[in-house]
């Protein structure tokens, strides 16, 4: 039996290939995972929505990106292996999806990615403005969320080649309609911001002082950028600065 005619069959190569394709990507994904861990990647996207949704698949956001990688490596490896069994004979298609495969591969990751950022900052957002009791600051979190949402997708679509300029100029007139309809939409908000940096640069009453703003009266206990926060016996009032600048301050002076 000839061994070298064997070993030169284009079958056996293309199995000796894809097997080797998948012992690598095996291995690819499983350092991927490790090194995702020791980076605090599974930390960092611990309780947003993406990790729940990937929880209750019984897999994790890490786990779903090593596999990713995995995934990559055994398409590249079935590819090549039924190229070089002569299964695909067309060059040229053969180069439109190694070209393909790739471009897929980082779109997928930048949805990924893109998910774990949107629901980060929508926590991040709602918790810094947890505090300001103004109905109108209840939709920012979501207008950043679904904003990065937007832009990630437009990126993982251009990655495979997908005409995205019609996004691009709706993104531009989403983005100057936030600009125009925010300016009189968080009109109070911005007011009630711009008094908060007066108050707090002039400081025309502090924690502790007795003051009455409108129909509200007690002692400060706490001014921030948004809001002033005065108590009366057992009750707390939260009033929006905006309410300063209108209603005027009343200090109250001791007996």
């Amino acid at each position: 039996m000839d061994w070298q005619a064997f070993i030169d069959e284009p079958a056996v190569i293309a199995a000796a290939v894809l097997a080797l394709g998948f012992v690598v990507g095996y291995l690819v994904g499983r350092l991927n995972k490790e090194l995702l861990t020791a980076a605090g990647v599974a930390e960092a996207v611990e309780g947003t929505p993406f990790e729940r949704t990937a929880q209750s698949l019984g897999t994790s956001t890490v786990e779903l990106v090593a596999r990713l990688s995995s995934w990559f490596i055994y398409g590249i490896a079935i590819l090549t292996a039924l190229h070089i069994a002569q299964l695909l004979n067309t060059d040229d298609f053969w180069l439109r999806i190694t070209g393909f495969v790739p471009r897929l591969f980082v779109a997928v990751l930048v949805l990924i990615v893109g998910f774990i950022i949107a629901d980060k900052l929508e926590l991040v957002v709602s918790e810094y403005f947890r505090g300001v009791k103004l109905p109108e600051v209840a939709i920012i979190p979501k207008v950043v969320k679904y904003s990065v949402l937007y832009v990630a997708v437009v990126i993982a679509l251009a990655q495979v080649n997908v005409d995205v300029l019609a996004l691009l100029i709706l993104l531009t007139v989403y983005a100057a309609g936030i600009v125009i309809v925010g300016t009189f939409a968080f009109k109070d908000f911005l007011v009630s911001s711009a008094v908060g940096i007066y108050l707090l640069l002039n400081q025309p009453y502090g924690i502790g002082d007795r003051i009455r703003i409108g129909e509200q009266a007690g002692i400060v206990q706490e001014v921030d950028i948004f809001v002033t926060k005065i108590e009366a016996d057992d009750e707390e009032f939260i009033i929006p600065n905006r309410k300063v600048f209108d209603e005027g301050i009343c200090r109250v002076r001791e007996q």
